[in-house]
């Protein structure tokens, strides 16, 4: 089964953040499912371009720029797994360094 693993953050955490422990704790993570198989694709996301579009009551398109929506935190990055189920996709995700200040949503893809 497929799931979506989307990492969060804000901007004020990542200006504090240890990042060669981050890459570090990603190098492994990469290379530890890269040998099982189970990664799919990752990336980071570019939050400086990027929007957010919906339309309003009379369907005129909204476009508001940037990542935000109605939270502070933004999507920082995803991973892409194909793993036996939803424990293990969260055991994946437990193993994000940005885990100690953040959060990651876990979710299924419905194919």
């Amino acid at each position: 089964m497929k799931y979506l693993l989307l990492i969060y953050g804000t901007r004020e955490a990542w200006k504090t953040l240890d990042w060669s422990a981050l890459d570090k704790a990603h190098s492994e993570l990469v290379a530890e499912l890269t040998a099982s198989g189970e990664l799919v694709e990752m990336n980071e996301l570019d939050s400086d371009r990027s929007a957010i579009v919906r339309r309003d009551a009379s369907d005129a398109l909204i476009v508001t720029e940037g990542p935000f929506v109605e939270a502070r935190e933004i999507v920082g990055g995803y991973y892409r797994v194909d793993c036996v189920d939803l424990d293990r996709a969260v055991e994946i995700a437990g193993k994000l360094e940005e885990t100690r200040f953040s959060l990651v949503d876990v979710r299924a893809i419905v194919s």
